[in-house]
């Protein structure tokens, strides 16, 4: 609590316990007992008062402000519920106009607060209420109407406690001989239903007074109102009687109500039924059915005859069914109840009306839809139960009809009735499965979706364990074999999702019935083997597969017995060879089909014993390996050969385990058995094929081996290209073991008449075409080759030539009239290229290959290139060209050797081959290339490094370098880079495998290396690699040739390796600056003999159609004269006269760097001359002018003369010059002056020299003074008119110009010779050339990053610009700091205002920054600051507080020891000036925000009143920036004031609370986060801890604040430990609920109704509730609804007030 010392206590603190009265106290006590003692009397009209006030804006026309008026009358309704309740009757007596949606409100309101509060409601309101509401019930004839409805629940609501009371009025208006209103039938029927136990004992009574009613009603709505009573009472009634037990009187029956009820039904059934007001029929039917249950026994028996077929012809009147089909489900459970006889009369057309039910198209899901499906199918079910052989007898004939949805809708029913009447359908299973195989048969996938459904639920009945069920599982998995759906859209009626189609409820329907329906387990095995080994169940084998492991563990678990499988006894089951051939092949696609290979093998794994008994432990071995590597991979990710080859390693595995030559005949048997059913599947086939050749091989019987091969030839399908390899597969792998008994089939295949056209009656192979024919030529060549690839090296040697080519051209050459005719097939002349291969690499690796004379070597190789040249050479489609090669590389290394030429013509055309593809072959300079173009290149790689090696010589080497030569010169992008792959490829391999014995020399080296060099600079980047990489190896071939090692390794040719690096960057600068160092390797290690070589090859480069190369070659000539000579010294004059020429004819960048060195010659004896001239250039500079100036900083001293020239000549003329377009009435306008301006452009360029950095050091404080100022004066200034002009006519991108605008910004991204010739120029690009040339990278990427060069361009930005530099100077260039303050302080009395603003904004910010005090600067930068305060400039005095305040962040250390002078400076700055919103005194709030924590407490004192006064006004600016500056202020007083300046403060802090809190909901962020600031300074002077604690929470910076909440927790503390600032908190708000600002307007009243919450009765007196009230009500009257809405509910929380 605060101090009582204190004199402001009072304002804060409530008396202290213990502590005695005042006289004036005491008479405040005495007039608050008497306040309290009257507050009983007063509270009924002030809450009157308020409801009648809230109850006025009820018709806002926001639906949220009236939301929040009905829920502030509920909060008054909370507090004083009766009172509330009174003022809403009195104001609906008082209006009776008031519109009928306004009522409905209020009426809604009040049963709120009788819903909460009916317990507390007393007898004399509760009767208001009732009276009330029946008259506003029945004051309209209209029925059904929300404000009846409203009304009405008011009734039901009070009857929850008052049901005598609330049935008094109600009966009162329910009197007999009259038609009551049709609410009240409403209440009476929710009070039934609310209420029941306290209803039915009224009900005899209304229903025999309602009786007579009946027949009075004439409209058809009234009559439905009647329905809807019954109906409900009937209901009720029904509860009432299950609940006995429970119920007040348990003697209560039901024949208490029969004669009533009967009476009622006679009016109903006879009468009202057979109107033609549809919602009344339903009324009726929906009434009838719970009636129906309290009809008497008798009469029940009596109606039904025609109840139900009234009932069921209801059906054709009405689209939705719904409450037809529930009451018809009522009455038939009624009728059963009593055992009716006349049931099963009506039983065939009660079946016929609702099987139409359940036939009927569903348009749509909605949830009525799906109930009313339901309560059908409840009547089946109560059907079912009473009747279930006319009912089956009903069902079944329809399952055979024509119509779709009658057939599915049978079903349907069938399905529920075996579930849910189990017990009655069990004797009737054989005649149910027996009628299904009619169903079984339908082609509609809805049929078949229910027909799956039903047996399903057969399944779990045991109706498949009948006869017959075995039909019901294969039509199961026949669903299963479906094709997969491909993922759809959902049709109209929302059946058509993969998700609902038949096969994946197929598939999860035989899932869960064998694994979770145990009954089933003896029906499902082993029959399910069975459908393993058909082709149309292969679509079914994953779901088979799963199911079948888990029946088979299962019968594993139950004993050895039980899962040996006795195939005698099951003669349809497969075979062990069956089903391990077919789960084998279909696992090797193992992700088609949901992942059948993984579901195949774990099927093989578990039925080993049932296969082999040998198996069972390899395969424990064996199988997990191979499970394990299918989940490591995906379908992506799998490599198929490499799965095949495990799967066949698997089978070879397990064909040595069996070791037994019958079994595995038996399997080779049952493998080609099963090759036909593959026939739809290629690779699938291919892959039975390889499991032949693989059993075969293991066979021991050759003539099992011999009949098979037979067999295969004669029944293989040779049109087709996958078998063809596969069958040629099966011959390779089978000659592994059987090699002379596969060349025998071969061989007597080949001699028979299958290759004669025969048209003889008699020949077998009459019906072969000739494109048949051809076919099998191509797969017996393929056959041939396999087998040379597959059979032992050292058998196939001895039959090359005799057997294997021999009848290899023999299918290939067609003999026509005896003459031998080369057939054109392309398909047959890949093959035999693809096995020519096979069989020369079969040779090739046979240990007796170097001594085998291949003597048709020469004609294969002739052969190969024929079909080489034959390709098409615009594309690339046929591996025809790759196999070729691979053929020649391996025929090459046998004997004997290829002649010269023959070896040229081979070079020669696979070079033309391959590198005239387009590039679309490969994709484009190398990215996505085509696998077979990949493919071919590397076959032609092997091919050339294969001859390159049979002479391995420089001669041999430049032989095939000269091949490529055409090619490396190429126009064509793609050609080079091809070229230059194959030759870095050739000459790595010939370094890799050179052996020098003699030293001889290598006297091409220079022709070679000046081939390739100039490409280190193609255009292409792959290109330029691969040539670096050939001077690298060739370099290495000259050491090696003069004597070095292979491993040695040279410095400066290794140099070469690390310039390849930075050949991949495009850039052009870079790109020649790598050539001019890769020049200087090679002419490190090029011998003097070769230099001229390469001098001239180079010089030919230069016309080379790739430009770059052409530029390098310019470059590595340069490189090449100076490094090894003196002849560019002695050819300057003449080079200069040159390149001049060549700047005035051309374009061609390489003159330029000669033009500047001719310029700097020139410079070094006439600066002067050379800086006037350059000067005299018309502006702006063209390129090549801006080139010439950039040459002048090649050396310091000359640097150094050309920049002081340069600042004197911009010094020496005024900056600009100002003119008015017009005599009078206009603003003068800045024009720049030329001399300056040039000067600046010229600046520029010489700084933009690297080399000028020493210079610059030395000049840095007179350049960076000067060009600042400079930057200053060209703010806002425009070019003379003629420059303008120019500079608009100037379009010309060859001779583009400088843009002049004089403070443009643009960064020069590069320096030197890597500027781009053509980019803009200005003061800030100086500035910013100046501060990169002198080192100061940091500082300039900082005031980049800060966008402080855009800023300083600017004239609203340019002060911010200014100070961005000179903070960026302080951080990273701190020791300039002095010589640049000096060379500035200097321009302080500048007779240019911006030159002082400049110079002030760049001290001032210096302030900010330590380096000051460490480079003693702080003194006379505060002398040279306060200088200015009085300067005429209002932007200087605003500057000069600025760098004042700078102090805190800079030097508070020396903050205090400035106190006195710092305050009187800020304070004078509060005072500056008569304008209302002075920048001056924005300034200096901020500046006094930043010191007040470093000054001493005294110094403080003295100014701290009067500041805080001074501010106050701020607050509620309408310029953000003071509000924002301000209230941070205020903040930052609190946080300082401490000691005695406590209590001068404390009167300050509590009238600024208010408008604090407020402005937390203030529309600019920067002044909602200065309050959550100030509130926590101002919070510990309250000494409250709660308060404190609430703030720190809420008030966090970064934190989104909950105003409501925080707001509440505010006031709640406030009235807890403050209650006596009450009333000055409340006047305060008062203040702003006319504020601007709609947020800050809207929370003045929600700061109200908090304070109010929180506060205690007796505070009232506080509070002038008739000002609150009528502000409050104006406020109800806003403009906008938020103010209004919160006004409302601040006249809710008024109750606390009553």
């Amino acid at each position: 609590m605060l101090r009582s010392s204190r004199p402001s206590a009072c304002l804060l603190s409530s008396r202290p316990p213990g502590t005695s009265w005042s006289a004036g106290e005491e008479a405040i006590h005495a007039h608050t007992g008497q306040a309290e003692a009257e507050s009983t009397e007063m509270t009924r009209p002030y809450i009157k008062r308020l409801s009648f006030t809230l109850l006025d804006s009820i018709t806002d026309k926001d639906p949220m402000v009236q939301e929040q008026v009905c829920s502030a009358l509920c909060s008054l309704g909370d507090a004083q519920p009766d009172e509330t309740l009174h003022a809403c009757e009195e104001y609906l007596r008082q209006h009776d106009k008031l519109a009928h949606p306004y009522r409905t409100k209020i009426l809604r309101a009040m049963e709120t607060v009788l819903s909460s509060h009916i317990h507390d409601l007393d007898k004399d309101t509760a009767g208001a209420v009732i009276l009330l509401a029946t008259s506003e019930m029945t004051r309209t004839k209209e029925l059904d109407c929300d404000w009846q409805q409203a009304a009405g629940s008011v009734l039901v609501a009070v009857g929850k406690r008052f049901t005598n009371q609330v049935m008094e009025e109600v009966l009162s208006r329910f009197q007999p001989g009259m038609l009551p209103h049709s609410s009240v039938l409403h209440t009476l029927a929710n009070l039934s239903v609310s209420n029941a136990f306290d209803m039915v004992p009224f009900l005899p009574s209304i229903l025999s007074t309602m009786l007579p009613m009946l027949s009075m009603a004439k409209q058809d709505a009234l009559k439905v109102v009647f329905c809807g009573a019954l109906q409900h009472f009937s209901e009720s009634i029904l509860e009432y009687l299950a609940n006995l037990d429970q119920a007040p009187d348990p003697t209560v029956r039901k024949d208490t109500f029969g004669a009533d009820i009967f009476g009622a039904y006679d009016v109903l059934f006879h009468h009202w039924l057979q109107s033609r007001d549809a919602k009344l029929r339903l009324a009726v039917v929906a009434a009838l059915g719970p009636m129906s249950h309290l009809l008497p026994s008798e009469r029940l028996e009596e109606q039904l005859p025609k109840l139900l077929p009234a009932v069921l012809g209801l059906y054709k009147k009405h689209a939705e069914a719904f409450q037809i089909s529930k009451s018809l489900g009522q009455i038939l459970e009624a009728a059963v109840n009593v055992s009716s006889r006349t049931l099963e009369v009506q039983l065939d057309a009660l079946l016929v009306a609702l099987h139409a039910q359940i036939c009927v198209p569903v348009e749509s899901s909605s949830p009525l839809v799906m109930n009313s499906q339901k309560e059908v199918l409840r009547c089946f079910t109560v059907l079912a139960c009473c009747s279930p052989d006319r009912l089956l007898a009903f069902l079944l004939p329809r399952l055979d009809t024509s119509n779709e949805r009658l057939r599915v809708g049978t079903l349907q029913i069938l399905r529920h009735i075996i579930n849910s009447a189990a017990a009655q359908m069990e004797a009737k299973q054989p005649f149910i499965l027996s009628s299904m195989r009619l169903p079984l048969l339908d082609t509609n996938d809805k049929v078949k979706r229910a027909v799956v459904q039903v047996i399903s639920a057969m399944a779990h009945h045991g109706y498949l364990e009948q006869p017959g069920g075995e039909v019901m599982v294969e039509y199961i998995v026949q669903q299963c074999a479906l094709p997969a759906e491909e993922p759809e859209k959902p049709g109209p009626d929302g059946e058509d999702l993969a998700a609902d189609s038949v096969r994946a409820v197929s598939i999860r329907t035989l899932y869960l019935v064998s694994t979770t329906v145990d009954r089933m387990n003896s029906v499902l095995w082993p029959y399910l083997l069975e459908f393993l080994t058909p082709v149309r169940f292969t679509a079914a084998l994953t779901p088979l597969c799963r199911s079948l492991v888990h029946l088979a563990l299962k019968r594993q678990e139950a004993g050895a017995d039980d899962f040996l499988i006795q195939y005698n006894a099951n003669a349809n089951l497969p075979s062990p060879f069956a089903m391990t051939t077919r789960l084998l092949v279909v696992s090797s696609n193992p992700y088609l089909g949901d992942g059948r290979g993984a579901a195949s093998l774990r099927l093989l794994k578990v039925m080993h014993q049932n296969i082999h008994p040998f198996l069972g432990q390899r395969w424990e071995t064996t199988m997990p390996m191979l499970l394990e590597y299918l989940d490591e991979h995906t379908e992506e990710s799998l490599s198929l050969k490499e799965w095949e080859e495990k799967l066949l390693m698997f089978l070879r595995d397990t064909l040595a385990v069996v070791s037994d030559n019958i079994w595995i005949c038996q399997l080779s048997q049952e493998m080609c058995k099963q090759l036909p059913s593959y026939s739809g599947t290629p690779q699938e086939k291919n892959f039975l094929y390889k499991c032949i050749g693989t059993t075969l091989g293991a066979a021991s019987s050759k003539e099992v081996v011999r009949k098979h091969l037979r067999e295969l030839l004669e029944t293989a399908r040779y049109q087709e290209e996958a078998e063809q390899e596969g069958l040629a597969c099966c011959f390779g792998i089978c000659a592994i073991t059987h090699l002379e008994d596969t060349l025998a089939q071969l061989e007597d295949f080949v001699r028979s008449d299958v290759f004669r056209k025969s048209t003889g009656i008699f020949s077998i192979f009459k019906d072969r075409s000739e494109h048949e024919v051809e076919r099998m030529k191509s797969c017996l060549i393929l056959c041939y080759g396999h087998v040379a690839a597959q059979a032992p090296r050292e058998l196939v040697l001895a039959r090359v030539e005799s057997d294997i080519l021999r009848s290899m051209f023999q299918c290939f050459n067609t003999k026509v009239l005896g003459i031998k005719v080369e057939t054109k097939d392309p398909a047959l002349k890949l093959c035999l290229v693809q096995s020519l291969c096979m069989v020369s690499q079969a040779m090739c690796s046979s240990a007796q290959a170097s001594s085998f004379h291949f003597l048709r070597k020469t004609e294969l190789v002739t052969q190969m290139m024929e079909f080489i040249r034959a390709e098409p050479p615009d594309c690339l489609r046929t591996p025809i060209r790759k196999k070729a090669m691979l053929a020649c590389t391996y025929l090459v290394n046998l004997e004997p050797a290829l002649e010269e030429q023959t070896q040229a013509d081979v070079v020669h055309s696979c070079l033309h081959s391959v590198m005239a593809l387009p590039p679309e072959a490969e994709g484009g300079d190398g990215v996505g290339r085509e696998p077979l173009y990949l493919d071919t290149v590397c076959a032609l790689e092997d091919l050339l490094t294969r001859l390159l090696r049979q002479n391995m010589t420089p001669q041999g080497l430049q032989i095939m370098v000269e091949h490529l030569s055409p090619w490396i010169k190429s126009p064509r992008g793609h050609e080079r880079a091809r070229a230059l792959g194959l030759g870095a490829c050739l000459l790595e391999f010939f370094q890799e495998h050179l052996l020098v014995s003699t030293l001889v020399p290598f006297h091409n080296l220079g022709l070679l290396v000046g081939l390739f060099a100039p490409r280190c600079a193609d255009t292409w980047t792959t290109t330029r690699q691969k040539a670096v990489g050939c001077v690298y190896s060739l370099l290495y071939l000259q050491l090696g040739y003069e004597g070095f090692s292979r491993d040695h390794r040279d410095d400066v040719a290794e140099r070469l390796l690390t310039l390849q690096d930075g050949l991949v960057n495009a850039d052009p600068t870079i790109l020649f600056h790598t050539c001019h160092s890769i020049a200087q390797v090679i002419a490190k290690r090029l011998p003097s003999d070769q230099l001229i070589s390469l001098l001239l090859t180079v010089f030919e480069s230069l016309g080379d159609p790739d430009k770059n190369c052409s530029r390098a070659a310019t470059v590595m000539i340069n490189c090449l004269l100076k490094e090894r000579g003196n002849v560019l010294l002695e050819k300057v004059p003449e080079i200069v006269s040159v390149l001049r020429a060549k700047l005035r004819d051309t374009q061609e960048e390489h003159v330029l760097p000669a033009a500047q060195h001719s310029v700097y010659l020139l410079a070094s004896q006439h600066c002067e001359a050379v800086v006037s001239s350059l000067l005299g250039s018309p502006l702006p500079f063209d390129s090549h002018t801006c080139a010439l100036w950039r040459a002048l900083a090649v050396e310091p001293g000359l640097t150094a003369q050309v920049l002081e020239l340069l600042l004197e000549k911009m010094s020496k003329d005024v900056p600009f010059k100002e003119s008015r377009a017009f005599l009078l009435g206009s603003t003068a306008d800045r024009v720049a002056t030329l001399l300056p301006l040039a000067a600046t452009c010229a600046l520029y360029e010489v700084l933009s020299a690297p080399s000028s950095g020493t210079v610059v050091l030395e000049l840095y404080p007179q350049l960076f003074a000067a060009l600042l100022l400079r930057v200053s004066c060209t703010v806002g200034v425009q070019l003379p008119r003629n420059l303008q002009a120019k500079e608009r006519r100037s379009t010309s991108p060859a001779r583009a110009a400088r843009n002049l605008d004089p403070c443009r910004e643009g960064y020069p991204q590069q320096m030197g010779h890597q500027i781009p010739p053509y980019t803009n120029s200005s003061a800030v690009d100086a500035l910013q050339a100046l501060l990169l040339r002198s080192g100061s990278q940091d500082m300039l990427r900082c005031v980049e990053l800060e966008r402080g060069w855009e800023l300083l361009k600017t004239s609203a930005g340019h002060e911010d610009g200014v100070a961005q530099l000179a903070s960026s100077m302080a951080k990273y260039a701190g020791p300039r700091l002095p010589p640049v303050t000096k060379a500035l302080a200097c321009t302080q009395n500048s007779v240019y205002e911006i030159q002082r603003v400049t110079s002030t904004a760049f001290l001032a910010e210096l302030l900010s920054s330590n380096v000051v005090n460490d480079l003693m600067l702080l003194e006379p930068l505060l002398d040279n600051l306060t200088a200015r305060l009085k300067d005429s400039s209002a932007s200087v005095r605003r500057l000069v507080l600025r760098g004042l305040a700078n102090m805190a962040s800079g030097s508070p250390d020396k903050v205090r020891a400035h106190g006195p002078q710092l305050l009187t400076a800020m304070v004078s700055g509060l005072d500056d000036g008569d304008e209302p919103h002075s920048p001056v005194a924005l300034e200096a709030m901020v500046g006094l925000s930043r010191l007040l924590d470093l000054v001493e407490p005294w110094d403080l004192r003295l100014v701290l009143l009067h500041t805080t006064i001074r501010i106050r006004p701020f607050f509620d600016s309408e310029k953000v920036e003071f509000r924002t500056a301000s209230i941070r202020l205020f903040g930052h007083l609190n946080k300082a004031c401490h000691g005695d300046c406590e209590d001068v403060f404390l009167e300050q802090v509590v009238g600024g609370l208010v408008p604090l809190l407020l402005h937390l909901r203030d529309p600019q962020v920067p002044v909602a986060s200065a309050c959550k600031f100030a509130l926590c300074m101002c919070v510990p002077h309250l000494e409250c801890a709660e308060l404190a604690a609430a703030f720190y929470k809420y008030l966090q910076e970064g934190r989104s604040v909950h105003f409501g909440e925080f707001l509440n927790s505010t006031c709640k503390h406030l009235m807890h430990h403050f209650p006596d600032l009450l009333g000055r908190l409340v006047s305060t708000n008062l203040f702003y609920f006319k504020s601007s600002w709609d947020d800050v307007r809207a929370a003045a009243p929600m700061f109200t109704g908090f304070l109010v919450l929180h506060a205690e009765p007796e505070q009232k007196t506080q509070v002038d509730l008739e000002q609150l009230i009528v502000a409050l009500q104006l406020l109800l009257k806003d403009p906008v609804p938020g103010v209004r809405e919160k006004a409302a509910e601040t006249l809710g929380r008024l109750v606390k007030f009553a």
